[in-house]
């Protein structure tokens, strides 16, 4: 028989009030017997703690001095925390009934499966997937994350074709389960993330030690997405590309990382004359800020990530394949389109 562990719903707010007066409902609802939703506050300046205060006086409110991003605010938060199980959900994703049992039911089904998500709908259009996690999370072999169900800026339609169980690379932010050990044995998130990409690296250090990441189609959320950065916001390509970096260079060995991040940089080139070319001189300016703080902090991110041991790594997820070339020169734009090499 398996057991009910205790479940820990953190919600992280940063000036999130109309998202925690729409969203709460749905998550005190859930039918999961042993959960407790914590709201941690990233130092907002709306009237979000008030709103709590007075409409939902039980939940738990941890407040961090500051607000420490995404990466740092979770961090600070979940070391008050002691539960079996974290779920970090973002403030903007609604809940359906069923959407924790059956992941921990999944979760608690073998001892190395480390972090799951559900599956991500979006909220605005519920038929189609969600672009921040859908139906789990892949990467290329030159880093470049996508998801079933959505590669770059294809998002697909939800016709049941993710319906089954995956074992993926990465598991989305947006509504992320973790076993509380897993999270200490790898210290949580890298604060120096900030946002964007820092689960990517919680699960690739996950996965290099031979933990398992997973998709569990009978849990449905979701999200609205976009609700802190817009996919407009310079400083979101700033982050997207100096995390992305970073990511490689912590997470692959020495070599490895060299030659790659040696075609990124060719790679992220190209993005920024297209940028230059469409009169986008912010973000072509964030690509060049991303890669100057890389060079900046490089050696102080080797003597972080240590010596990688990448002899139990768990290559599940992993596309041998470029995904760049596969979308935009083959035309493969889904997820089932792209040859088996998964």
């Amino acid at each position: 028989m398996i057991k009910t562990p205790s479940v820990a719903v953190v919600i992280l707010n940063w000036n999130g009030k109309n998202f925690l007066e729409k969203f709460l409902p749905s998550v005190l609802a859930s039918t999961y017997p042993r959960f407790e939703v914590i709201v941690g506050d990233n130092a907002s300046s709306d009237d979000s703690i008030e709103f709590l205060k007075q409409s939902y006086p039980a939940i738990q409110i941890i407040q961090n001095d500051e607000n420490y991003g995404f990466a740092g605010g979770y961090n600070k938060i979940l070391d008050q925390i002691n539960h079996e199980y974290f779920i970090l959900l973002n403030s903007d994703v609604e809940v359906t009934p069923n959407w924790i049992q059956a992941v921990i039911e999944l979760m608690e089904s073998e001892l190395d499966i480390a972090v799951a998500q559900p599956k991500i709908l979006s909220y605005n259009q519920k038929d189609h997937f969600e672009y921040a996690g859908a139906a789990g999370g892949y990467i290329d072999f030159l880093g470049y994350p996508f998801c079933r169900g959505r590669i770059f800026d294809t998002v697909e339609q939800d016709n049941g074709q993710y319906n089954d169980f995956a074992e993926i690379f990465w598991a989305s932010g947006a509504a992320l389960f973790i076993k509380r050990k897993y999270w200490l044995e790898v210290g949580g998130f890298d604060p120096d993330f900030f946002a964007h990409m820092e689960e990517i690296d919680l699960c690739w250090r996950l996965k290099n030690k031979g933990y398992k990441v997973v998709y569990c189609p009978n849990s449905i959320v979701f999200h609205v997405g976009g609700g802190t950065l817009n996919a407009k916001s310079s400083f979101k390509t700033y982050l997207n590309f100096r995390n992305n970096l970073v990511l490689l260079q912590k997470n692959l060995t020495l070599g490895r990382a060299f030659l790659v991040i040696f075609v990124r940089f060719w790679l992220d080139l190209i993005s920024l004359i297209k940028f230059l070319a469409e009169g986008k001189s912010a973000k072509a300016l964030a690509i060049s800020k991303a890669h100057t703080y890389f060079f900046s902090q490089i050696f102080r991110n080797i003597k972080k990530s240590g010596k990688i041991d990448v002899s139990k790594f768990n290559a599940s997820g992993l596309y041998s394949k470029s995904i760049v070339w596969q979308y935009f020169i083959r035309k493969k734009k889904t997820f089932n389109s792209l040859k088996k090499t998964i």
